[in-house]
């Protein structure tokens, strides 16, 4: 794999990774408060370790698929828990906090770095053009 794309993959592993530990140590507290926001952050927990899991043996467009679904699930997830609640999961609106934000932006920045292995990998069929010069 060119270096280049070695450090994206580490990203979306780091970046799962981080997330991973972050769902974990507060899955207890989310189960407190009741069960639904508490098993949610259990399933992210488990989802994102074994895509940690997963990336750390394979590149495939599969597992960045995975990670990229997973990522962009947590944040949209964020997204509607500050401002609407999440349907049966969480349905109250949550307060932003730093730690979050500061977990969204790691995702955020997996999800990036996930598409972008994932677009530049993809074959893209020549134009017209490419074809008759070539």
């Amino acid at each position: 794999m060119p270096r280049g794309r070695a450090v994206e993959h580490d990203l979306v592993i780091v970046a799962c990774a981080i997330s991973a530990g972050i769902h974990a140590a507060l899955t207890p507290e989310h189960f407190r408060e009741d069960t639904g926001p508490g098993l949610g952050f259990l399933v992210s927990a488990v989802l994102l370790a074994g895509l940690v899991v997963a990336l750390t043996r394979t590149a495939s467009p599969p597992a960045l698929v995975a990670a990229t679904l997973t990522l962009a699930g947590l944040v949209a997830a964020y997204g509607l828990a500050i401002t609407t609640g999440v349907p049966l999961l969480h349905p109250e609106v949550e307060p932003t906090e730093g730690l979050a934000l500061a977990t969204k932006a790691i995702e955020a920045a997996g999800l990036v770095a996930a598409l972008h292995l994932l677009l530049r990998g993809r074959k893209v069929a020549p134009t017209p053009t490419e074809r008759t010069l070539a």
